[in-house]
């Protein structure tokens, strides 16, 4: 069996389709062939992980004509898959699997792109409107078309020996306490680099951050991608404390992003790609829900403690607030984010002392 699967685009997507490909290699055995359709940054984030036996990358916007569609077309032909599961729900996917050539087409009927599929779902939908759902129960759904019947599996990711020297590297520079002894923040949100719904006031961060090197003897560091150097360092910044600090003036990976999370006692942070590191490190994890469905992104991980305001005007989904006031995130507080902080760390304590 060859199976050519789809990764979704955004980090957090492509943690929640582990379950799936997890169920879809146990279903199989080793001797299938899976193998991931991508953009190339995608692929590190399953680096290590064992799940495919290669990759084909893929930018229909990029710079390089060689990641372009027709490009990629060519390329499917070549490995003449008998399956192409799309984890991905756009219309260009649907016509690329099309134009694969592969027998079956595997993925949700969404938008106008049904007739290219062979074997189909639809979304949940009530009075014509898409009803927030998780994205990892979705992708596990899919692989019961495909026969999978051991859907018990948990998100899972690895880090390789570069990425944990990386982190060492952080560790000594910043003069982090070692021995699960630092906490780490995210306050990113990707969403086409619009996270300004997504975000927590920064003074709020550094204020939570603060606290917790205050009270708990703990070190706090704040991850970031390349978008976020700025805003990272000033929550270091604001925080003034030297068990604080930020990976904004370190060299980035989204590799060291996951040995950071892998090796720390507790993750706070907004609805972004990289929280999902943490179940995938069964690392304890709070997280602050803005304009976004809990639903969309719910892992079922019995370690974390979802926060979020309910106002009238929300969860809107939208990437910037369109009535300008952001309450979703300004209006949570320091003191509620800091009780949810206490209770994971309350109940990380009794778990060792056990």
């Amino acid at each position: 069996m060859k199976i050519a699967i789809f990764i979704p685009n955004w980090i957090g997507d492509a943690v929640m389709a582990t379950p799936a490909l997890a169920a879809l290699r146990d279903h199989y055995g080793p001797d299938a062939e899976l193998v991931g359709v991508m953009r190339p940054y995608v692929a590190q984030v399953l680096d290590g992980t064992g799940f495919l036996n290669g990759q084909l990358f893929y930018d229909p916007r990029g710079s390089q004509p060689d990641l372009h569609s027709w490009s990629l077309v060519r390329r499917l032909r070549e490995l003449k898959p008998d399956v192409v599961l799309l984890l991905t729900n756009s219309a260009r996917t649907g016509l690329l699997a099309y134009l694969s050539g592969a027998p079956r087409r595997v993925g949700f009927a969404r938008g106008l792109r049904g007739w290219l599929l062979t074997d189909k779902l639809s979304m949940r939908t009530r009075l014509g409107k898409l009803l927030p759902q998780s994205a990892m129960d979705n992708y596990l759904r899919l692989a019961t078309l495909l026969g999978c019947k051991q859907l018990r599996h948990p998100p899972r990711l690895a880090t390789s020996a570069q990425d944990e020297a990386a982190a060492d590297g952080v560790w000594q520079r910043l003069s982090l306490p070692t021995g699960n002894r630092t906490v780490v923040f995210h306050n990113g949100g990707g969403w086409g680099g619009q996270a300004e719904a997504k975000a927590w006031p920064p003074e709020s961060f550094a204020e939570l951050a603060r606290r917790i090197a205050e009270q708990h003897g703990l070190g706090v560091l704040v991850l970031c991608g390349p978008a976020e150097r700025d805003m990272a360092a000033g929550i270091a910044a604001l925080a003034s404390h030297p068990l604080v600090q930020s990976l904004a003036k370190e060299s980035l990976s989204i590799g060291l992003s996951k040995a950071c999370v892998r090796r720390s006692r507790l993750m706070v942070s907004t609805d972004s790609g990289p929280r999902h590191f943490a179940h995938a490190f069964d690392v304890p994890l709070v997280t602050l829900y803005g304009a976004t469905h809990i639903a969309w992104g719910d892992t079922h991980y019995e370690r974390t403690i979802n926060l979020q305001h309910q106002l009238p005007c929300g969860p809107c989904m939208k990437r910037v607030c369109p009535l300008k006031h952001h309450r979703c995130m300004t209006e949570m507080t320091v003191d509620e984010v800091y009780q949810a902080v206490e209770a994971q760390l309350a109940q990380l304590a009794r778990s060792e002392a056990a």
